[in-house]
Parts: structure tokens; sequence; C-alpha cells
């Protein structure tokens, strides 16, 4: 493994940051840290960067002991959600400014042939000679990464780069951004809240909660074999309903569905609304329509139960469950559920 972080703690004053974190990544591998504000991914990532010090655990990085090292002698990339840019210099300047104040500087003539290679690389030819306030957002972000790979980095860590940016500008650059790991084939660790952008970009998605590694595995395998009901409702929309599990089978009142890795007896089915039915007769739990929303590809319908417990089911338009209406009553069951042994963190 080209990282391994072993039992890495950390705490600010009576707030656990860290709480034993163990965690590995592969030469070349783009590697997502997703989990919601306070799980601790920018505590993580600060860490490798050098700009804090962990209480307790090991970092190696290609089998050399991180931890001694200082900021400079790790040559690692840092991208920051605002840019962090130089208003009064040039794109060039910027994209210069770590090789220009490292040990060893190179020759000008070769700083220069870099910054050329790095403006091509990100796309912003000619564009050199500007300021950042005269670029727009992506451009701005665009730079900040040119900047970090101007000096090798043997790895680069991405903190929220796409945050302050729409939706339209971080779609565009998600795309791009996988094209430029895949052309420099850096290690790369990348902090994100987005589930999509971490399951689109990443080889690897680790999903931390509360300080602690929920699941680490390929965007795929959290989707299909979700390790808990945290995992399972953070990566998407969902919805739950009680059950009783028997023989494999998640058994609820007139239908059945079935599960695996949950004990015998009470529990809770979790399930998405693309994998939720229907139907105006027949087996299901009763529910009320309360909304119907029409989305770009789907039309989602809103419904609540005798009991107020909202579900959220999606339908391709045109579809015959797409007719209900808000009023109608119907009932509600699930194609595929997932149940988690009791105790995993929801």
């Amino acid at each position: 493994m080209s990282l391994r972080v072993e039992g890495l703690a950390k705490r600010f004053g009576r707030v656990s940051a860290l709480a034993g974190v163990s965690l590995a990544a592969a030469p070349g591998e783009f590697l997502a840290l997703l989990g919601p504000s306070g799980s601790g991914k920018t505590t993580l990532l600060r860490i490798l960067a050098g700009l804090e010090t962990p209480d307790a655990g090991a970092v190696q990085f290609e089998g050399r002991d991180f931890l001694t090292m200082s900021p400079r002698e790790r040559r690692v990339g840092l991208v920051f959600q605002h840019y962090a840019l130089f208003r009064h210099m040039t794109v060039a300047s910027n994209i210069a400014f770590g090789l220009s104040v490292r040990p060893g500087r190179p020759p000008r003539a070769e700083i220069a042939a870099r910054v050329e290679r790095l403006l091509s690389l990100v796309r912003l030819e000619g564009f050199g000679g500007r300021y950042p306030a005269q670029l727009s957002g992506g451009q701005q972000q665009r730079v900040a990464l040119a900047r970090a790979l101007a000096i090798e980095p043997r790895m680069l860590l991405l903190d929220e780069p796409f945050g302050a940016l729409d939706a339209r500008v971080r779609t565009e650059l998600r795309l791009w951004l996988r094209e430029v790991h895949d052309a420099t084939g850096v290690t790369t660790i990348f902090v994100t809240h987005d589930q999509e952008e971490a399951m689109d970009l990443a080889d690897r998605v680790a999903v931390l909660n509360a300080g602690r590694i929920e699941q680490v595995g390929a965007p795929a395998v959290l989707a299909e074999a979700p390790a808990s009901a945290f995992v399972f409702d953070f990566l998407g929309d969902s919805n739950r309903l009680p059950c009783r599990v028997e023989a494999g089978e998640a058994r609820f009142d007139g239908w059945s569905a079935p599960t695996a890795g949950a004990g015998e007896g009470p529990n809770m089915a979790w399930f998405r609304p693309h994998e939720t039915l229907l139907a105006r007769e027949g087996p299901g739990a009763p529910v009320h329509i309360s909304g119907v929303l029409a989305k770009s590809a789907v039309v989602r319908v809103e419904c609540r139960g005798d009991d107020g417990t909202a579900f959220e089911a999606d339908f391709p338009k045109g579809a015959p469950e797409a007719g209900f209406a808000v009023g109608d009553t119907a009932r509600l069951r699930a194609q595929r559920v997932f149940v988690f042994p009791e105790g995993t963190p929801t």
C-alpha cells in the first residue's frame, strides 16, 4: 500500500474528532473520504498534510513514517474548498509559487515550461497572464489544482474542492478531475460530504461517522452491500418499515421480502425510493398520498402511513404508479429490503 493509517486518534477538548481510524490506499488510487460534518474526514486530511498532529496512531506513506516529517518533506499537494489563490499574482505566478519557494528551486525556464504544461492539463491555455479576479470559480479551482500539482506531489489531498461551486460546474469539474487523476497517476485523497460526488469519482470510498470508519469499499460494494444502517441511509434517500425476520425473510403484514445478515425477530427494514412499490389494492402497508413531484426523469410520490411515517417512491414518468394524486390511498411494499444486525449505527 502507498498509504497506511493505523489507529489514528485526535481530540479537540472534549470532542473526539478521530477515534482509532485505520485506512490504506494503493499507489495511484483515488480514495474518497465521505461523511457528514463533524465525522472526522477533514481532520484526517489535515493530519496527512501535516497541519494537525494526532494524539495517537501511525501514518506511513511509501514505507516512511509520515508523522516525523515536516509538511514540506512530505511533498503533498493540498487543494482547499476556497481556492486560497494569491490575488495579487497572475495565474502563472500562482502555479509557480510552490516551485519558487522550495529548496533546490528549478531554473526559471524549467518552471515556465512546467507551468505551461499544467495550464494545458487543466485546460487553461492562454490564461497565465490573468489574475484570479478575472476567472470564474471553476477556473480558479483549476488553478488551485495546477498549483498543487506543480511540485509533483507524491500525494494529492483535496478538501471539499467543489463545495463553493454551483451544481452544473461541480458536475463538469467532477469529470475533469477524474481525467486529471488518471493522467497524473498520483495517489489522491478526496474529502466530500456529497454522496454522488464520491460514488462517481472514487476507486474506493471510506464512509466516516463520528470519528470512525463505518465501511470502506468500491462504490458498487457500498451500494449493494452496505455494512450498517448509517451507510445505507447516508448514501441516498431511504424508507424504513418495521418487520420481523424469519428464515432469511423480512416479513411484514401480508407480504415479505428476502434479506440477509440480520438476526431473527423484530427488526427494521430499509429500502430505496426506486425499489418501493405502490398499488391501489393488495398486500402492503396502507399509506396516504401526500405529494407528487415531477423530477427530471421520474415522478416522486410522497406518502404517509397511518402512524404518520413518511415514505417516498420513485417511478418513471408515464408508469401507472406515477398517476397517483394527493389524497389517494395506496398499499406500499418494496422489491428489496436491507435489514442490519441489531446495534449497527443509524
